[in-house]
């Protein structure tokens, strides 16, 4: 059976998701697992689909990096497809693990794709410092300072700096800052 993955990273990516599911049905895949979230993230369906997979399955995906984070990781999951007797198949470079050859190019260009990331990243970094020196960067606005009333009220009514946290979206850390105390 030939097993599908789709991911974006935001909602905001509908046309993206939309294009990931045709290509993996015109793919010939039976099932599909797709979900909007970062590859940092938790990802429910992915851990679905790798737990769904069989001997003989073949894992379908339009890119690699819809799968995973970084070439260990890519490694990590082309391992778990191996063990459990499937495939892995990357339609974008029509790469597929069932050959010495296909396991060969796919980690290649998984360090490729890891190497770019990290020189984009580097760019970005030294772009931020010189706009920082420049006095033209500034960072994005704290969002959990703007909400610092509302830590306090909610504190002030006797709730708990986690429910406090859970109850205004914002991270525990933020809420141990705000209130200035140290978490136990």
């Amino acid at each position: 059976m030939r097993v599908g993955y789709g991911r974006t990273s935001t909602l905001d990516q509908r046309a993206g998701m939309e294009a990931q599911l045709r290509d993996l049905q015109a793919a010939g895949c039976e099932k599909v697992f797709h979900e909007q979230v970062s590859s940092v993230e938790k990802r429910p369906q992915l851990e679905a689909c790798l737990d769904f997979i069989r001997e003989s399955d073949t894992l379908v995906v339009t890119k690699l990096d819809r799968l995973a984070r970084s070439t260990q990781h890519l490694l990590e999951i082309a391992s778990l497809v191996k063990r459990k007797g499937a495939d892995l198949h990357a339609l974008n470079l029509n790469i597929e693990t069932s050959s010495a050859t296909g396991k060969l190019l796919l980690t290649m260009i998984a360090a490729v794709a890891t190497f770019e990331r990290e020189m984009m990243l580097e760019r970005q970094r030294e772009g931020i410092a010189k706009a920082k020196a420049e006095g033209k960067y500034r960072g994005r606005k704290p969002t959990a300072r703007a909400r610092a009333a509302e830590v306090n009220a909610l504190k002030a009514d006797g709730v708990r700096p986690v429910d406090i946290a859970r109850r205004l979206g914002i991270g525990r850390a933020s809420v141990y800052r705000i209130l200035d105390i140290r978490p136990s």
